[in-house]
Order: structure tokens, then C-alpha cells, then sequence
């Protein structure tokens, strides 16, 4: 598991305009402390934007950020381990009664990946792949060729990846599929960097990521040796142009942002307490991430949420 250690201090400068932030002048000192942070891969990046960006304005407090998985973040923040979870679903009920308290911060999707070798591609791009077909592969296990993936004659047998870990994105992807993340069928796989890997090795292979996993972060296209399969969303046989947004991520982050990619597989991704936060250090970072922190969303390859969800968000921290 990779990790990040960053000095970061712990006052903001917050959003006049937006409930609960602070007035010109009325910025606290910035005092020393830690703010520990775990969980999904999926927020994984744009986190270490965050801090990496706070570092520069506070470099008073110790920032540790560590990815895992959504199951780690939750498990850990009710836990007492660390401050602040990293999660990339719906919190449950069941959460929420052991004392989770969450705030959305970003949002993101889940795409289908396959190889770019694939014997297929050609007729895949052109067509997208139909959601009946993806539920035959991680459900049913009825879909196994990929000829009847991409609606040709290709007799090559389709080789499923899933995730080992309990994570968002399986659960997302899932969600999509109409089930949960423990029906899904296929090799299991440790974590987003792990899953494209084994996907980029098998001509064969088709699996799932986080949009920031699919995508290289500098030429922002597809990553070398993977493509993003499309999705045939009106099930019509054919991409149409409204459904052809994948050849960048920012082309298919506006997709997201505009609700043409569907929902699930996009998602919001939450930060998760035990309880309300208290801690001024951990309460401060956060007001920062809902406020100015979300001039680095689209840079980082995420999508910024609507004011009017910002607003609600830092109403739930409440004024301390």
C-alpha cells in the first residue's frame, strides 16, 4: 500500500459566500497537529492534490495519507484509527448506527477497462458494449465469448477480473449491474493499480476502475496498453455520438458532470468521520476541501460538486 506523508497546517481560507465559512479577518492562527486519512483508491489521488496544495498555504500540520480500499477507510475512521475515511460509496445504514458521519467532497465513476489488444476492439468501440452483456460476464456468467460482448463472431473466451478488496468501486460497479459487490463473479484482484495491471496483461481480460486509474494523468488518454470500453447506454447496437466520450478523460468527466454517463457507475466519493469532527485541524481541512480545495477538482481528473451540494455539505459540519 502506498503511502503518503505530507507537513500540512491546519488553517483555511474559506468561501465567504458559502454557509459556515469564515469573514475576512476572522481566520484562525493555524495551529500544530495531524489529520490521518485511509480508504479509497479512488479519492486516493485527488486527496494528495489537496494536501499537497494545503501544504503550500499551512505547513504546520502533518497530513497521512494512506489508500486501501472504501472497507479500510470505513473500518478504520470507526475505529478510532484514523480521522478521516476515504469513501468511494453509499455509506450504509448499518455505518451510520456504528457513528459515521460523512460529507461528499468530489465525484467520479467507475468505467469498464479491456485490453488494448483485444481481438474484439474494433467492433467494441464502434458498438459499446450493452449492459445485459456486462451482467452475462460479472453475474450470470451467461456472457463468455467476447463475440457476444461486441455482437460479432470472435469465439475468444473473456477472461473477468473483480476486486479481492471490499472497495467502492466493485460496489459501484455493481450497483450498476444490479447487485452487490459479493455477487460479482471473476479472478479477484487487490486494489485499482493492481486490477489494470492484471487487465493490460491478458489480450483476454476485461475488469472495472476508478476514472483516475483508466486515465493517464499527463496525456490524459487512455492508459498505455488498456482502453475504456464504452457503454451502449440506449442499447441500440451502436455508439452513437451522444454516447462517445471516452477518447479523453476531461471529455468523459463532462460526461459525468452532465449526466450523460449514467449513475451508477458514477458516483459521489465522501469523506467519513466517527461522529461529527471536532478536532479544529480536521474540521478546518475539511471546510478548505468544500471551499477553495475545489479549485483543483478538474485539473486532478475529478468533478467539481454543484454549489448547492457544497452548501448542504458544509451545513452538516456546522459552525465549529
Amino acid at each position: 500500500m502506498r503511502r503518503t506523508v505530507l507537513a500540512l497546517s491546519c488553517a483555511t481560507l474559506l468561501v465567504a459566500a458559502l454557509p459556515g465559512a469564515a469573514s475576512a479577518g476572522s481566520i484562525p492562527a493555524a495551529p500544530e497537529g495531524t489529520i490521518t486519512i485511509s480508504g479509497a483508491w479512488a479519492l486516493y489521488p485527488m486527496v494528495v492534490t489537496w494536501a499537497e496544495q494545503y501544504q503550500k498555504l499551512y505547513p504546520k500540520v502533518r497530513i497521512d495519507v494512506a489508500a486501501g480500499g472504501a472497507g479500510k477507510g470505513m473500518a478504520d475512521c470507526l475505529g478510532g484509527m484514523v480521522d478521516i475515511g476515504m469513501i468511494s460509496r453509499d455509506v450504509n445504514p448499518a455505518e451510520v448506527e456504528k457513528g459515521a458521519f460523512w460529507v461528499s467532497v468530489t465525484r467520479d465513476a467507475v468505467v469498464p477497462v479491456v485490453n488494448g489488444a483485444n481481438p474484439a476492439l474494433t467492433t467494441l468501440i464502434f458498438r459499446g458494449a450493452k449492459r445485459e452483456a456486462l451482467v452475462g460476464l460479472w453475474v450470470t456468467g451467461e456472457t463468455t465469448t467476447w463475440g457476444q460482448v461486441a455482437g460479432n463472431d470472435v469465439e475468444a473466451r473473456v477472461n473477468v477480473y473483480t476486486r479481492s478488496d471490499a472497495c467502492g468501486a466493485a460496489e459501484t460497479w455493481a450497483a450498476y449491474l444490479g447487485k452487490k459487490q459479493e455477487d460479482l463473479l471473476g479472478v479477484g484482484v487487490y486494489g485499482d493499480p493492481g486490477l489494470a495491471d492484471a487487465v493490460k496483461r491478458d489480450a483476454l481480460g476485461i475488469g472495472y476502475n476508478n476514472l483516475n486509474y483508466a486515465y493517464d494523468a499527463k496525456t490524459l488518454k487512455p492508459i498505455e496498453g488498456i482502453r475504456v470500453l464504452p457503454l451502449d447506454i440506449n442499447g441500440n447496437g451502436v455508439l452513437d455520438d451522444t454516447e462517445d466520450f471516452y477518447k479523453t478523460r476531461d471529455e468523459l468527466a463532462n460526461a459525468i458532470a452532465t449526466g450523460v454517463y449514467p449513475s451508477p457507475p458514477a458516483r459521489d466519493l465522501h469523506f467519513a468521520c466517527k461522529g461529527k469532527p471536532t478536532n479544529p485541524v480536521v474540521v478546518q481541512f475539511i471546510r478548505w476541501v468544500l471551499t477553495d480545495g475545489q479549485a483543483f477538482v478538474p485539473d486532478a481528473g475529478y468533478i467539481k460538486l454543484t454549489e448547492e451540494k457544497l452548501v448542504a455539505q458544509l451545513a452538516k459540519l456546522g459552525s465549529n
